[in-house]
């Protein structure tokens, strides 16, 4: 089988060290790397490389954000990926998610959040403070959706899935995350919010742009909300 990771970056004449880095920790572990610069969106980016890659079904295809370091043991990173996406009934997994998605679409609610209904862990840069800080949302476990920083599943899970925009989005970079995922929930797979460690250079700023609150809108109005893990 082959590990892919897409990562999309605005120019290949600017990559951050940050994405080097990350390129870098890929490439040493044989995962081969599709960097995918000045694309028209996330859907079709991801949509081209996994065309491009000509996957068997059981491949492993790791989607990613540009501004992530991983921080997890080179030994254990792919066997981790591949034993956790190993059931035909696994749908995305990534570090983090919930299990309830309410009405408003927004996964990381706060509210929620109190009452224990969120997974996982991601390490934020803040701008100042020197160290990430570790912001545990909660154990790792089965959840309706995930973050998109960092998502991974099997060629065969995402052909069902399908990687092509909606038609009723409008933004071209929000959104895909819960889309995918979701729509992999509704179709009967389980997602999961597993344990392995992601640095995000990002606090999320990009929720407040006007994309994103089209496409939540338009995700609201196509999908019947909430979606909840049943207890």
């Amino acid at each position: 089988m082959n590990v892919n990771a897409v990562i999309c970056t605005r120019s290949r004449e600017d990559i951050s060290p940050i994405t080097h880095a990350t390129i870098s920790f890929f490439s040493n572990l044989g995962i081969r790397v599709f960097l995918m610069c000045n694309q028209g969106s996330i859907f079709s980016a991801y949509e081209t490389a996994f065309k491009k890659a000509e996957p068997e079904p059981e491949d492993l295809f790791i989607f990613c954000h540009d501004d992530i370091e991983i921080h997890e043991p080179k030994e254990d990173f792919v066997d981790k990926l591949i034993q956790e996406t190993e059931s035909t009934d696994v749908g995305f997994v990534g570090p983090a998610g919930t299990t309830d998605l309410g009405k408003d679409a927004v996964w990381w609610d706060r509210e929620k959040w109190r009452a224990g209904k969120h997974r996982g862990r991601v390490f934020h840069v803040h701008p100042d403070q020197i160290h990430p800080v570790d912001t545990l949302y909660g154990f790792p476990g089965d959840v309706v959706v995930l973050d998109g920083l960092f998502l991974a599943a099997r060629a065969r899970t995402i052909s069902q899935i399908g990687l092509e925009k909606p038609k009723y989005f409008e933004g071209k970079w929000d959104f895909y995350d819960i889309h995918y995922t979701s729509k992999a929930f509704l179709e009967g797979f389980t997602n999961k919010a597993i344990d392995v460690r992601i640095v995000h250079h990002s606090l999320g700023e990009l929720a407040g742009r006007d994309s994103w609150h089209k496409n939540r809108e338009a995700f609201i109005s196509n999908t019947e909300l909430p979606l909840q893990i049943k207890e």
